[in-house]
C-alpha cells in the first residue's frame, strides 16, 4: 500500500518542510486540492459537503494553486510523488492544461498524478466565463485532447464543443502522466473505467468503497479495459489502522490518502508546523512501518 499525505490546506509556509518530512516518514504521494476563488455572495450553489449547505468557512482558507506549487516542492524533494486531488477540469482550457500538466511532469522529474473532477459550485464556472450546462461532455473532450497532447506529437482534435488544429507541445514528460478521475457517482465511475488511468475518493467508509471498486471492475470489464493498469486511490477511517489499511489493500485499492483534520467540520486551524510534523513522525511509524515493513 502507498500512502499518500494532503496538508489539508494549511499555512503555506509549512508545505515544503511538511514535504519533506512526508517523504522521510514514507509516504510516497503529496495532495493538492483545488479552489480558484471564494465567491463573495455563494448564492446559486449548494455546498455538497457538509449538512448545511454552506461553505461560508472556506472563505479565508489558503488553497495554493497546484501546478504554480507543485514544481517548487518537488525541487526540495527527492521521490514523493505530487497529485491534485482533485482539480477542476472543466472550468479551465484544455490546451493550457495539457501544457501545464507537462510542464509540472517534467520539473518534478515524472513525479506527478493528475486527478481531475467536476466543481460542485456554479460559482466557478461563472467566474472563469466556462459553460456549466455539459459539462461532463465537455470534460470528456478535455480529457481526450490532454491525451493527445501529451504524446508530444503533433495532434488536432474536432468535437462538439472544441476544434484545434493541428498543434504540438514541447517538452512533455518521458513517462505518461496517469489521469485519475475523483467522484462517487456513476457518470464519474464511467468516466474513470471508460477513458481513465485510475480512480479517487475522499471520506468513504470500508463499505462503499468496497461497493464502488466492485462496480469499477464491472465497468471496465464492460469497456474492454479490465487488462489495463487501473490506480485506485481512497481517503476515509480504514487509512488510519494497519488493519483497516490490509482490507482495503485486498479491495485492490494502491494509495491511502492521510488528512489529519476535517476542514468540512469549519474549526479554526490552529495547527503548528512542529504539530503537524508529529503527526507526519507518528503514522510512519505507527502504520506506514507496520503495513509495508
Amino acid at each position: 500500500m502507498k500512502f499518500g499525505y494532503h496538508p489539508v490546506m494549511c499555512n503555506p509556509e509549512y508545505y515544503i518542510p511538511l514535504a519533506k518530512a512526508a517523504e522521510d516518514a514514507g509516504f510516497e504521494d503529496f495532495a493538492f486540492p483545488d479552489s480558484i476563488c471564494f465567491p463573495q455572495s455563494p448564492s446559486v450553489s449548494k455546498y455538497p459537503y457538509n449538512e448545511d449547505g454552506k461553505g461560508g468557512f472556506l472563505e479565508d482558507i489558503p488553497f495554493l494553486e497546484p501546478f504554480s506549487a507543485i514544481p517548487a516542492l518537488a525541487s526540495h524533494t527527492k521521490k514523493i510523488t505530487f497529485s491534485t486531488h482533485v482539480m477542476k477540469l472543466p472550468i479551465r482550457q484544455p490546451v493550457l492544461v495539457a501544457k501545464q500538466v507537462a510542464t509540472v511532469a517534467v520539473m518534478t522529474n515524472n513525479r506527478f498524478k493528475f486527478g481531475v473532477g467536476l466543481s460542485p459550485w456554479k460559482e466557478d464556472f461563472i467566474v472563469t466565463q466556462e459553460t456549466w450546462d455539459e459539462r461532463g461532455k465537455r470534460m470528456d473532450e478535455m480529457i481526450e485532447i490532454i491525451y493527445g497532447l501529451l504524446e508530444g506529437n503533433f495532434y488536432s482534435f474536432k468535437g462538439n464543443f472544441y476544434e484545434i488544429p493541428s498543434i504540438k507541445i514541447c517538452p512533455v514528460p518521458t513517462i505518461k502522466v496517469p489521469i485519475l478521475m475523483g467522484g462517487h457517482s456513476e457518470p464519474a465511475l464511467i468516466r474513470a473505467a471508460k477513458y481513465l488511468d485510475g480512480w479517487m475518493s475522499a471520506g468513504l467508509d470500508f463499505e462503499t468503497n468496497k461497493k464502488i471498486v466492485n462496480r469499477l471492475d464491472e465497468l471496465r470489464k464492460e469497456f474492454g479495459r479490465s487488462d489495463k493498469d487501473f490506480y485506485q486511490v481512497t481517503m476515509g477511517p480504514d487509512c488510519y489502522e494497519p488493519d483497516g489499511v490490509k482490507r482495503l489493500s485486498e479491495l485492490g485499492i494502491d494509495e491511502c490518502v492521510i488528512a489529519f483534520r476535517d476542514i468540512y467540520t469549519g474549526s479554526e486551524d490552529n495547527r503548528t508546523l512542529d504539530s503537524m510534523i508529529g503527526e507526519i513522525n507518528s503514522f510512519g511509524d505507527t502504520v506506514i512501518k507496520n503495513v509495508n515493513g
